[in-house]
């Protein structure tokens, strides 16, 4: 299994960033797909997740309103659009799948919202 994020970067408050999360070594199609976040001296957070299919997504409240989760099963990859970021949304973000019981983790990728 690997799971690679991109799209991280630093953006002002106000502005939007797309992260993705190519996925190989499993059927991606099959699998509940998540974005977490961990902001420094924070715990690690379940941003938003999507069904295997699409039809279904979940999203913290801090988030709602403001990021959108999606996937694209014909290019394993799964998207985080956020928009209208805050200087709160900064942290390091990770995709992750669960597979038998375990996860299994991306490499991360940096966010940092500031004037």
């Amino acid at each position: 299994v690997q799971l690679v994020e991109s799209g991280g970067g630093s953006v002002q408050p106000g502005g939007s960033l797309r992260l993705s999360c190519a996925a190989s070594g499993f059927t991606f199609s099959t699998y509940i797909m998540r974005w977490y976040r961990q902001a420094p001296g924070k715990e690690r957070e379940l941003v938003a997740d999507i069904t295997g299919g699409g039809g279904r997504t979940n999203y913290a409240d801090s988030v709602k309103g403001r990021f959108t989760i999606s996937r694209d099963n014909t290019k394993n990859t799964v998207f985080l659009q956020m928009n209208s970021l805050k200087p709160e949304d900064t942290a390091v973000y990770y995709c992750a799948v669960r597979l038998n019981g375990r996860n299994y983790w991306g490499q991360g990728t940096q966010v940092t919202v500031s004037s």
